[in-house]
């Protein structure tokens, strides 16, 4: 067997990849420049907000934390409340390891820095319709996926910065946050349990909406996992 037919199915991969992640391109714009002009209100330099963008790609944990620097929050909970949005990816990355553990270093570390919400749940959900595909195929394809989000992340971050204020305010660009997580999460619940921890994750954040930035967030998905676990057990107790 040659090498160019051993690559081909992780290039197809790749390329499905990039075709699944192109749609949320829709997102990635208005997201990025949103991001990008409310870190300019914020005071941080155009080298600050860029350095932000780039080392955390994570656009919530942005926010919360650039809420809390408006707020003259102390650097402490200004961190407290990026790792208490961002301790999703801990979750992502242990899910991740079944499907990508046994690809080499270097490639697990590239994952870790693309392990955003739209790399992972449409690469998990590509994992899981097709089990035969092999690691290096998934690498691929999880790879295929950042292509076209990432690099339209960083430009876009530096249009908000530059654009600051002529940005018009009718243009109400946050209203894409929402719609975007409804997107990705709604084909992810197919069970009783799923439902069940979507349900208890609404309320319990909206409840719990005059926490500081990021800790209604925590709590929402603690209670969310309770909730799925208590209930997938419950439902294996039913079965015959």
């Amino acid at each position: 067997m040659t090498t160019s037919t051993v690559k081909a199915p992780a290039k197809s991969a790749y390329w499905a990849g990039v075709r699944d992640g192109s749609p949320f391109i829709l997102m990635a714009v208005p997201f990025a420049t949103l991001f990008g002009v409310v870190a300019t209100d914020a005071g941080l330099s155009v080298g600050q907000a860029m350095g932000f963008t780039v080392l955390v790609i994570a656009g919530a944990a942005q926010f919360a934390a650039v809420q809390m620097m408006v707020e003259n929050a102390g650097i402490a909970f200004v961190l407290l409340a990026a790792l208490a949005v961002n301790l999703r990816m801990a979750m992502y990355s242990a899910a991740l390891v079944p499907y990508l553990g046994p690809a080499p270093l270097w490639k697990r570390g590239l994952v870790a820095y693309l392990n955003f919400d739209q790399t992972f749940i449409t690469s998990v959900a590509r994992y899981e319709a097709r089990p035969e595909m092999s690691v290096a195929e998934r690498i691929a394809y999880f790879f295929g996926v950042a292509t076209p989000i990432t690099p339209l992340w960083f430009i876009m971050t530096l249009v908000g910065i530059l654009a600051g204020s002529a940005i018009p305010e009718s243009w109400a660009l946050d209203f894409i946050v929402p719609i975007m997580f409804l997107a990705m999460v709604s084909p992810m619940l197919k069970s009783l349990a799923h439902v069940a921890a979507a349900l208890v994750s609404v309320i319990v954040a909206l409840g719990l909406t005059g926490l500081p930035s990021g800790t209604g967030l925590l709590i929402a998905a603690g209670a969310a996992m309770v909730t799925g676990a208590l209930v997938e057990t419950w439902m294996e107790r039913r079965k015959p």
